[in-house]
């Protein structure tokens, strides 16, 4: 099934170099493909993976390793970002 994959901020470094400036990776994955396992090959540091929406709802850490997506949903993830 076709999901789509956002990194924003410094995790856009890695996306392919071709989608980085769009941050956008159009995936197919499995159907019982786990957040967690759609993640892994692109080898983000688990630190950096803080904010995690699916659809724009908020998956908490505990649920990464067993929320599993739908067909066209889109998975955005950004790092810790601080302020000053």
């Amino acid at each position: 099934m076709n999901i789509t994959f956002k990194l924003f901020a410094t995790l856009t470094d890695y996306l392919p170099v071709t989608a980085r400036r769009s941050n956008i990776v159009m995936l197919d994955v499995a159907p019982d493909a786990t957040i967690s396992e759609i993640i892994a090959p692109f080898g983000l540091p688990p630190k950096l993976v803080h904010l995690v929406l699916v659809n724009g709802r908020y998956i908490a850490p505990e649920l990464r390793l067993s929320t599993t997506l739908n067909e066209g949903d889109v998975l955005a993830i950004w790092p810790p970002i601080a302020g000053g």
